[in-house]
């Protein structure tokens, strides 16, 4: 049946994969078999649609997937989607891109409050406003989806990059559960349960579900011997399914997930060369104080921090999803409130030196949501979604920051007029207060020309109001200074206090034309307006020329994304050759970031604009069915992200001497952005009896490989993160009886390779960096019932 028969066009297909919630009789099992991918359930409008129709580029890993390769985090996710990156150094400084865009500097983007995420976090279509909120495990789910570009006409919050959206397996009206036990080497344990029973046969069904996760930590202090970096997370989710008529149905969700973890830290990695006179780069530094590193190749993972560290988050919420079928249209009402909770301990200068004792920033954020969703269901010649949104959020902080006895040396230099104990217990505690709220009615409709030509047109208009207060104050250091003493205790750290607001209107919309070519080939074409709101700095303010906070850096200006995509989407040879292939350009001006005030003391990020940036990329998806029981499947990703006009930029780390320096980044690479991103795979299903027990055995080999990139910060030499090629393999057999074993394997070849990789505060020179986790190889076994 040709594509007009099924599909709708790119922001009426595609977003609704965000936007509304497949009833519970129709989740697919299996959503990312081959011989089942016409079987992806797309429901604006509450019918199946092909998501091989949807006429842009997007990915769904269906429920065998994510439980055979054990998808269970954003960075698991991202090595199957190639266009997909996610860099965490902590769950709080965690960041999302999408084609190489949304918050890619991870060690101070996600530090500063007032910064809104590019990419879009969902959980069950609830928008999550922290990108924090990426960092934790996920729980019994259906499905994931990655949609690439800019999104919003018809759904929930604007973002310009793109989406991800977690959707949870739903009640169903059948008792069944499952409970799953996994062990590895590293001390890795993971349990995994759920339950779902029906309360009360076609009216109320329950479903519980929950993991545990513990591993032993991969970096070892080599002072006390403590294992840092460890995993230890535990999640929970409720659900309460009510159908009261056939026309309606009430979907009630609780979720809690938590971090309580001896994390987080990074390991040395390398020198890098400065402007800086030579006794106040890192080699000298440490010389003078008789420190040497515990080891120069990070892959030894040895640390020597002297201060503790801790992370204990938590994040959990309810929500309610409500569909009612009016005869022609279902009206959905999402109703949602969310909570994200951090405290932590740091050691923010990496090494045995005593220079920071205390950062940290305790926080607590409230969330609040409610969409209105009208989609037709008719069928007809015009489809159409229309809706409004509202959202609100409160975040709270409290930034504390500690110097220790090696602070004056490290950052100063220590004479006559600065002695030691200049900045000895010096430090800076505040309060931040951020709201924000925003308003916005959208919609979207999509004309049936011809059986094989679609039409899609969508509006979108958005309010936002943000207000945030930043106020803190310094204490302890040397008591009674000079004026020369306490002018450079101030270039450290100098009280602020400080109010801003910022208000936004703004129209976004898309474009979009499908063409069938055949009943197997279609084509399509599309142009895209994204929006995000203007922010406020959260992290406090550079300093102007007379030191006060600058004051205009406290508001930043709205980043307008312009997309233009053109791709072809084909199924070959009786179906068994799936083609997808996606060219896009992106303009993005005033785009909004982190940058770097590279001050002789610490390194202070603030948000900012830049003028403009450029994206050019493909992204070529392919799945191959061999035989009956061998699939090949690849994704191929190049991404050529610059700034396109950058004249005040941070310098590179080579680049910064003694004070505040102003570089050209003109045509410089995005940081944690590869021009080139590679994930291919193997799958081997065949039925096979053991011992009279009947089954299905599983061989599963992927591999995930980037090109070179740069860290945090400016291009520089010094913060390279080198290529990698990784590895993850699996073997497994399912019983007909009902329950499963796998041998697993991650990283199966222990390829050493980094993570993220930021320059230490004071601009020494010292590199630090996070390594990849090293081989785990373990055994899951399943038991369903």
């Amino acid at each position: 049946m040709p594509y007009a028969r099924h599909s709708i066009a790119l922001s009426a297909a595609a977003l609704s994969l965000i936007a509304a919630p497949a009833p519970a009789h129709a989740q697919t099992p299996d959503l990312v078999r081959f011989a089942e991918r016409d079987a992806i359930i797309v429901t604006a409008r509450h019918r199946p649609e092909a998501v091989q129709a949807v006429p842009g580029s997007v990915a769904v890993l269906g429920e065998e997937e994510i439980a055979a390769r054990d998808l269970s985090n954003p960075q698991a996710v991202a090595t199957l989607v190639p266009s997909l990156n996610y860099s965490s150094a902590n769950p709080r400084n965690t960041a999302l891109t999408i084609r190489g865009l949304g918050s890619s500097v991870v060690a101070v983007a996600q530090s500063n409050d007032g910064l809104e995420g590019g990419v879009g976090f969902y959980m069950d279509q609830v928008y999550l406003a922290r990108p924090a909120a990426a960092a934790f495990d996920f729980v019994d789910l259906a499905r994931v989806e990655v949609l690439r570009g800019p999104q919003g006409t018809l759904f929930g919050k604007n973002t310009t990059a793109g989406a991800v959206h977690l959707i949870s397996a739903p009640p169903s009206f059948q008792n069944e559960g499952s409970v799953e036990l996994s062990v590895a080497n590293d001390g890795f344990r993971q349990g995994r349960f759920m339950a779902n029973a029906v309360l009360a046969e076609g009216l109320l069904a329950a479903r519980v579900s929950g993991h545990l996760t513990r591993r032993e930590g991969s970096i070892r202090n080599s002072v006390s011997g403590a294992r840092l970096n460890e995993q230890h997370t535990d999640a929970a989710r409720v659900q309460i399914l009510f159908t009261p008529t056939p026309d309606f149905q009430l979907r009630l969700i609780g979720d809690w997930s938590n971090v309580d973890a001896v994390c987080c830290t990074q390991v040395y990695v390398r020198t890098g060369a400065t402007l800086r006179p030579a006794a106040r780069q890192f080699e000298a530094l440490a010389a003078g104080l008789g420190y040497t590193p515990p080891s120069r190749n990070p892959f030894d993972r040895l640390s020597d921090i002297d201060a503790p560290v801790l992370v204990k988050t938590d994040q959990g919420g309810l929500t309610a999803i409500a569909d009612w079928d009016l005869g022609g249209a279902i009206l959905t009402s999402v109703s949602a409130w969310r909570y994200w909770n951090w405290t932590a301990a740091n050691d923010r200068d990496f090494t045995g030196v005593r220079v920071q004792s205390v950062q940290r920033i305790p926080s607590r954020q409230d969330q609040v949501s409610q969409e209105l969703r009208l989609a037709s269901d008719d069928g007809g010649a015009f489809d159409y979604v229309a809706g409004l949104y509202a959202f609100g959020q409160e975040l709270t902080g409290r930034p504390e920051t500690v110097y220790g006895p090696d602070a004056t040396y490290w950052l100063l230099g220590t004479s006559a007029v600065l002695p030691p104990t200049l900045l000895d217990g010096y430090g800076s505690i505040g309060n931040t207060t951020f709201r924000s709220s925003s308003y916005a009615v959208f919609g979207e409709g999509t004309w049936h020309v011809h059986e094989r030509l679609r039409l899609t047109a969508g509006l979108r208009y958005t309010w936002e109001h943000k207000d945030g207060a930043y106020e803190t104050s310094v204490f302890g250091g040397l008591q009674n200074p000079t004026p020369a003493q306490r002018a450079a205790q101030l270039s450290i750290l100098r009280p602020q206090a400080y109010r801003a607001s910022d208000n936004d209107e703004s129209l976004s919309g898309r474009a979009n034309v499908a063409f069938d070519v055949n009943d197997h080939v279609m084509v399509y074409a599309s142009l895209a307006r994204g929006f995000k709101s203007g922010g406020i700095n959260m992290a406090g303010l550079p300093l102007d020329a007379a030191n006060q906070p600058a004051l205009p850096t406290a508001v930043i200006r709205p980043e307008r994304n312009t997309t233009a995509e053109l791709g072809v989407k084909s199924e070959l040879f009786a179906r068994r050759l799936q083609f997808n292939l996606a060219t896009y350009a992106t303009e993005v001006a005033d785009f909004q970031a982190n940058v770097v005030d590279t001050g002789p003391g610490a390194l202070r990020g603030y948000l900012a604009n830049i003028p403009q940036v450029t994206v050019r990329g493909a992204e070529l998806d392919g799945a191959w069915r061999l035989t009956d029981t061998v699939t090949l499947r690849g994704s191929v990703a190049y991404t050529r992200a610059r700034y396109a006009s950058y004249g005040n930029g941070p310098c590179p780390l080579e680049r910064i001497s003694g004070g505040t320096q102003v570089c050209d980044l003109t045509g410089r690479p995005l940081p944690n952005t590869p021009d080139w991103a590679l994930s291919v795979g193997f799958e081997h299903r065949r039925p096979l009896t053991i011992a009279g027990v009947s089954g299905e055995t599983t061989v599963l080999i992927d591999t995930q490989a980037r090109t070179e990139t740069t860290g945090d910060g400016p291009a520089s030499r010094a913060l390279v993160i080198e290529g990698y090629t990784v590895t993850n393999a699996s073997v497994g057999f399912r019983a007909d009886a009902g329950w499963r074993a796998r041998l697993f394997a991650r990283n199966l070849f222990d390829t050493e390779y980094l993570q993220t990789v930021t320059a230490q505060a004071g601009n020494s020179g010292l590199v630090v960096g996070l390594p990849g986790e090293p081989r785990l190889v373990g055994l899951a076994i399943e038991a369903e019932f």
